[in-house]
């Protein structure tokens, strides 16, 4: 799963002489680094709401980063303490990188679809093959959700160079920045993208895209992007990072309670944390019920999962992680993945996510309950759900 001579082979090198170097910053000022799209909104809603103050922290404005990869350079040189990453980021930072990062919560659920250009007669994902579908990462959880509906469909997902022909049964996959998949679809470069929000929205309102299907009617509630400190810290620090989490959680909290108002917030027509404009993001966030959804097929078990377009709830299911796990040595990327050969599903549960902090703050502010995909009977247990 590295890409050869590019993102990850530059990280290898960075990160494979680092991992003795301590994480733990002299002073406890919080520093985020976050990507412009929703799944940073948990960490957003604490800074601009205050609540790092509540817990008498001090915190800077946080930090928009415009790719991956200079987010986790960011976060391994320390320049970032509290960082939302692609889920399947830490699990190669760990344990192919041997870095010590420890996921801490997950940042939200739902949150991203794959759609379609205006140029294509597409309307099932078995349409996809012979057809150029580009993702933002290959660690993605949209890769690894993509590949499965593929899969499941018939097609295969290949890894070519562009002019290179493709069988009928073939889809063809790339890597592009989220911010270069809208125009990319609209000049037919591309046939369909999958990634996070708010470019899907974008994409249907500015560039012709139409929504094939949300990912999270597919993975039922899936995590995509998670938080992320250095395990120093939260063994160093711990009452620092106890107060970290607590403002993490009602910041999740209160954009599960007020999408609209929460878009609105955090759009550069209100914070200005995100460059969309407020209409862009409350579509993002908000927009799902839609009767051509439900015809189009887009969202074709919303009625019975009854989740949203993206939510917020922070508790990292380790049944979710296991199959995380499971579904990465399914999927193609460019490059080497032998790590993941030997890696067990139950001991990544147990051995990259820190469960004590972010219980304790679920335990403090129980309202994070009241979120839709928070699983009904024992919200701390469930089962993965994955249908096409």
């Amino acid at each position: 799963m590295l890409a050869k001579g590019g993102l990850f082979a530059s990280l290898a090198t960075m990160l494979g002489g680092m991992p003795n170097m301590s994480y733990a910053q002299e002073d406890e000022v919080v520093r985020i680094g976050y990507l412009p799209i929703t799944d940073a909104t948990a960490l957003l809603v604490a800074h601009g709401m205050g609540y790092f103050e509540d817990e008498g922290l001090e915190a800077e404005r946080p930090t928009l980063i415009r790719g991956w990869s200079p987010l986790i350079e960011g976060f391994a040189a320390n320049k970032f303490n509290l960082v939302h990453f692609l889920k399947p980021i830490p699990v190669w930072m760990r344990y192919n990188n041997k870095f010590p990062v420890k996921v801490m919560s997950w940042a939200h659920t739902n949150g991203s679809g794959l759609v379609v250009g205006r140029h294509t007669d597409i309307t099932d994902f078995s349409q996809l093959g012979g057809k150029q579908v580009a993702v933002p990462f290959w660690y993605s959880m949209h890769n690894v959700v993509l590949q499965y509906a593929l899969r499941q469909s018939g097609v295969t997902p290949v890894i070519k160079a562009q002019g290179e022909a493709l069988a009928p049964d073939e889809c063809n996959l790339q890597v592009l920045p989220p911010p270069e998949m809208p125009p990319a679809l609209a000049a037919k470069k591309i046939d369909a993208y999958i990634v996070a929000e708010p470019f899907n929205a974008l994409g249907e309102l500015k560039a012709g895209a139409r929504m094939l299907r949300f990912t999270g009617d597919i993975w039922k509630n899936h995590p995509c992007c998670v938080v992320c400190m250095h395990e120093e810290v939260t063994e160093k620090k711990k009452v620092w990072t106890q107060k970290v989490m607590n403002a993490v959680v009602r910041g999740a909290i209160y954009s599960s309670q007020n999408k609209e108002e929460v878009a609105g917030l955090l759009s550069k027509d209100g914070w200005g944390y995100l460059p969309a404009p407020a209409a862009v993001v409350k579509r993002a966030m908000t927009h799902y019920e839609d009767p051509a959804y439900t015809e189009s097929g887009a969202n074709q078990n919303a009625a019975e999962w009854k989740n949203g377009r993206i939510d917020f709830q922070p508790w990292p299911y380790p049944s979710a992680t296991k199959l995380i796990v499971e579904e990465m040595n399914k999927t193609v990327v460019s490059g080497d993945a032998t790590f993941l050969a030997d890696l067990d599903p139950q001991f990544v549960a147990d051995d990259l996510v820190n469960y004590e902090y972010v219980k304790a703050a679920l335990d403090r502010f129980p309202e994070w309950k009241n979120d839709p995909s928070v699983s009904a009977g024992d919200p701390f247990a469930r089962e993965e759900v994955l249908k096409l």
